[in-house]
């Protein structure tokens, strides 16, 4: 049974920072994407940052030079460092991972979702 559990969120005031990690389990972590996602209220999930297995990035343009998404294979685990942090960041982060080959930059191609967790950034 695949499992994704995020951990890390919080209410930060702007230009503060957050790291969000993911832990997974149920598949081979290793050669899997892994990417997060987020939803403001009112608004569709969106892509923010991917990595894949061989450790090659994606980000959106949105948190480009402000996020970094990084992974530990031994720890099965990936994480967003997220720096300088604005009140449109606010949103629930998801992680998401994608077993099949190929970029995972679209919630379509995400297979396996975690539950979510809240960030909020007061202004």
């Amino acid at each position: 049974q695949v499992q994704l559990i995020e951990s890390g969120g919080g209410l930060v005031q702007a230009g503060g920072s957050l790291r969000l990690s993911c832990t997974a389990s149920g598949f081979t972590f290793s050669s899997a994407a892994m990417g997060w996602f987020r939803q403001a209220p009112g608004k569709e999930r969106e892509f923010v940052a991917s990595i894949k297995w061989s450790g090659s990035r994606v980000y959106a343009d949105s948190v480009k030079g402000r996020f970094a998404i990084s992974r530990d294979n031994a720890k099965n685990t990936v994480y967003l460092q997220m720096n300088s942090l604005k009140p449109e960041d606010t949103a629930v982060y998801y992680c998401a991972a994608r077993k099949s080959s190929g970029l995972l930059s679209t919630t379509t191609r995400a297979e396996y979702w975690g539950q979510g967790t809240q960030v909020t950034v007061s202004s």
